[in-house]
Order: structure tokens, then sequence, then C-alpha cells
């Protein structure tokens, strides 16, 4: 189930991609497990989204991974109590990112 979830979502056309999800509703069926209906589900309701990530190839992946850098540079600034030192220490810490 989950390796013709991936071969889903690694098709290069929308013809391709409908063939992976007429293979992919077909072992749901077989399956007949909860999780893997719910799985169905989902990716029907979220199609028009996978069909927008098919043909464009762009995600928020780089976008998500600069948030979790910002929390984690937070976290290591907290117990500050100088305002100007908290953010020394938050353009440091992305600073050494940025050049690493």
């Amino acid at each position: 189930m989950k390796e013709q979830v991936r071969t889903l979502l690694r098709t290069g056309s929308l013809e391709d991609a409908e063939l992976a999800k007429d293979r992919l509703e077909e072992l749901v069926q077989a399956s007949k497990q909860p999780e893997t209906t719910r799985l169905w589900r989902t990716i029907c309701r979220w199609w028009k989204e996978i069909e927008v990530l098919i043909v464009t190839g762009a995600t928020t992946g780089k976008v998500e991974a600069n948030n979790t850098c910002i929390k984690h540079i937070k976290r290591a600034a907290r117990g500050y109590r100088n305002p100007n030192n908290y953010t020394s220490v938050i353009l440091l810490r992305s600073a050494a990112r940025t050049t690493a």
C-alpha cells in the first residue's frame, strides 16, 4: 500500500497518476482494512492538491524546514533577559546555519 502511494506521488503526468490511483483503489478494496479505507478517503479528498503537486512539483518543504530551524534557534536563546543579547544569539545562530 505504502509503495503504491509513493508511486502515485512520484508520477510525472496526470495520466500516470490516474493509473496509479486506480491501482491503489484496487489494493484498498482488496485489503478491506479500516486504515487503508481511511487513507483512500484522504487521498480522494486531497486529489486536487495532489494533482497540483504532480504538475508543478512545488512543495512547502523548504518553508517548513526554515520554520523548524527558527523554532530551534529561539528555543536555544531562551533565558536571555536583555533583548539585544537575545536578538544577537538568534542572528548569530542563523548566520552560522546559512554559511555552513
